[in-house]
């Protein structure tokens, strides 16, 4: 039974892709942040939710991380390519998606909010075909006292309603628009702002929330070449 803050959504199964490459250091975090929001979602809205962690050429502990968590699906792909993992991930869930199935993404360093599927339902039942989320950094011990990156990154980053953000740590489309427009594609970056890109093309807006935020890690040396990791290197003063 759907509960009167979620009246007329239609939304009747959420997809959640993960990709990850190597994330055993924050991979098991990532996992159980998203176990909490998916029983949140099923206690509140009987939303039932499918997660999918898309392991990309991992040479670490990432999969038996991943069996610790029994709500979990997995797949093991060779791309080394953000976008083509999660696309693979979205193909994986099956092909009759419509209108009333919700598409999420997010990465495995990152930490979602109990709140953060419940949040994207709200959106869609308000009408939003896609949404786009915003991110808190978790700056990674050796740059908690550094004020000057720290400083440089609250002034460029805009936590606000129609941000100019998007960041497939946290990103969600209904599942008809996002094939409407070929999902996403072999990037191995910027997968995420050329979907926003084609849907927005297409007609589709991407609703910018600061409602939904989730939290990233602050490392300097990421997956992805020009990813959150290669922006915050970017603000880092120079000598």
């Amino acid at each position: 039974m759907i509960s009167d803050a979620f009246p007329r959504t239609p939304i009747s199964h959420i997809v959640v892709v993960v990709p990850a490459h190597n994330e055993q250091d924050l991979l098991d975090a990532c996992l159980t942040a998203l176990s909490r929001a998916q029983r949140r979602v099923v206690e509140v809205a009987s939303v039932p939710v499918s997660t999918i962690v898309v392991l990309d050429a991992c040479t670490d502990d990432s999969a038996s991380i991943t069996a610790r968590h029994p709500f979990v699906s997995t797949m093991e792909v060779a791309h080394r390519n953000v976008g083509a993992a999660r696309a693979a991930g979205f193909s994986a869930s099956g092909p009759e998606h419509g209108a009333t199935t919700w598409f999420a993404t997010t990465d495995a360093d990152t930490r979602v909010g109990e709140d953060w599927l419940l949040g994207h339902l709200r959106h869609a039942a308000e009408g939003a075909r896609a949404v786009a989320g915003t991110v808190v950094v978790d700056f990674e011990d050796r740059f908690r006292e550094d004020v000057a990156l720290r400083s440089s990154y609250d002034a460029q980053y805009r936590h606000e309603v129609g941000h100019p953000h998007v960041h497939g740590a946290n990103l969600g489309v209904r599942a008809t628009d996002y094939l409407s427009v070929g999902g996403f594609t072999p990037l191995t970056t910027g997968e995420d702002h050329d979907l926003v890109r084609r849907l927005e093309l297409g007609g589709i807006v991407c609703r910018r929330v600061c409602d939904i935020p989730v939290t990233t890690s602050g490392r300097l040396r990421g997956r992805a070449p020009d990813g959150m990791a290669g922006f915050l290197r970017s603000l880092e003063p120079t000598a």
